[in-house]
Formats: structure tokens, C-alpha cells, sequence
């Protein structure tokens, strides 16, 4: 898809990915053929920038044909390079980061006051926790006692200006989610079999929100782009696709 598109956000599409298919897979309620089913469960991709991934997962779940997936980046397309709500499957536009904690928040007291069962999943990133908006609605979330709300940060280390901790310090985010009322949990974000397990360990009945720091590679599965700010955003060359193609499938040959 960037490929074709001339650009996009390559490093936190890869880093997210295992992510989001263990979400939409395993772990969310939904409808793709009623999108708004008043019990489905809720995600926002506030890290709205890594929406490639996003998009490839949707099309997977049923939300729209994969074909539509080609025209991303183009005129006229659904698929835009931050989400939006022409695309089937998001449920608030976002890009403008530190806005979708605090718009889960808004959903998960909504279900709650309506006594409904669906969970609400807020996927952050480990750069966005500079924004002062995220803590307004971590304490929002732990003064209302949101059981329903879980937040995931994609804990990849990297922000387009580099190591996240030389732009702005945000360790230790256990500490720091803990202090405001957070039951916080730390898993391998890439590991399949652990994610899915976390998701089903995760009580349903918690009068505290959960965060789940998910420890990630940007760029994971394309050596060449992993750990690398540089692919924050950007393209590759047809030699560079045509590589990480070969790379990623060897990985899928050798898992099976």
C-alpha cells in the first residue's frame, strides 16, 4: 500500500500490526456488516498515524473488499493516511495525537452508564504520552472507575524526531499510568500467543481501567527497517519492497 502510495507510515504499521490482529481476531465483539452495533466493542487508533496497518486488518475483518486497499493514498479513495470516518470501521477520525484517550473515555462512561457489556480499546503511542491531554484522560478514566476501558500503548521506543526519551522522558510508564489509578500489565507486542492471552486474562468486572505497555519493534519483520526512526515515514524503493517481501516470506515459511 505505501509503496503504491508514494508514502505512509511504514515503522508503526509493522510495530502495531500483531497488535490490532489480535484485537480484531481474537479479542473484539463486532459486526462488519452492522458497524453499529449498539454492543460491539469500541477501538480508536489514537496513534492515527500508524492507520495502514489499521486498514489492512479492517478489510481482513469484512469491513470493506481488501481490493479497496489498493487505491489508499489515491483521489477519491476512503483511505486516507490518518483515519477517518469514510472508511468503514473507525469509529472517530484521529491523527491529531492525545485526543483518542479521551474520546474512549467518553465512550466507556457512556457504556457504562447504560449498563452495556461492549470494552472500549484505546491504541496509544509511547511518543503521544508527551501530550498533556493523555493525563487528563487517564485520571478521568480512574476517577470514573471505566472496568470497560483499556488503553495500550505501542511501546516502540521510537517518534519520527528518534528515541522517545531523548524528545521528552516518559519512563517509567509503569510507575506513571499506576500513580493515576491504572491497573497496569506489560507483554511482548509482537508475541502472538502472549497477547492473546493477556486479552483473556484481562477481568471484565475491573473497577479500574487497564493498560496494557505493549514492548514492540518499529519496523518489526523487515530487518532493514527495524529499530530505524528513518522509517517513521516512508516509502520503499521496489528493490527495498521486493526484499522485505522475500524477508516476510521466509518468516511466515519457517513459522509454519
Amino acid at each position: 500500500m505505501i509503496f503504491q502510495a508514494g508514502g505512509g507510515h511504514t515503522g508503526g504499521s509493522l510495530s502495531s500490526l500483531d497488535i490490532l490482529v489480535a484485537l480484531y481476531f481474537h479479542a473484539m465483539r463486532y459486526d462488519p456488516k452492522d458497524p453499529q452495533w449498539s454492543l460491539r466493542d469500541r477501538f480508536v487508533l489514537s496513534k492515527g498515524h500508524s492507520v495502514e496497518g489499521f486498514y489492512c486488518v479492517l478489510a481482513e475483518a469484512g469491513y470493506f473488499p481488501p481490493p479497496e486497499l489498493d487505491g489508499y493514498g489515491t483521489f477519491n479513495t476512503r483511505l486516507y493516511g490518518h483515519p477517518t470516518m469514510k472508511a468503514p470501521g473507525v469509529e472517530i477520525p484521529t491523527g491529531a495525537l492525545g485526543h483518542g484517550l479521551s474520546v474512549g473515555v467518553g465512550m466507556a462512561i457512556a457504556g457504562k452508564l447504560d449498563g452495556a457489556a461492549y470494552r472500549v480499546y484505546v491504541l496509544m503511542g509511547d511518543g503521544e504520552q508527551a501530550e498533556g491531554s493523555i493525563w487528563e484522560g487517564a485520571m478521568a478514566a480512574s476517577h470514573h472507575a471505566l472496568g470497560n476501558l483499556v488503553g495500550i500503548i505501542d511501546n516502540n521506543n521510537l517518534q519520527i524526531s528518534g528515541k522517545v526519551d531523548a524528545v521528552m522522558r516518559v519512563a517509567s510508564l509503569k510507575d506513571r499510568w499506576s500513580a493515576f489509578g491504572w491497573k497496569v500489565v506489560e507483554v511482548d507486542g509482537n508475541d502472538m500467543v502472549a497477547l492473546v492471552s493477556l486479552f483473556d486474562r484481562l477481568p471484565k468486572d475491573s473497577s479500574r481501567p487497564h493498560l496494557v505497555i505493549a514492548h514492540t519493534v518499529k519496523g518489526k519483520g523487515v530487518s532493514f527497517m527495524e529499530n530505524k526512526p528513518d522509517w517513521h515515514h516512508r516509502a520503499p524503493t521496489a528493490d527495498e519492497l521486493d526484499l522485505a517481501e522475500r524477508e516476510l516470506d521466509k518468516a511466515l515459511k519457517d513459522r509454519d
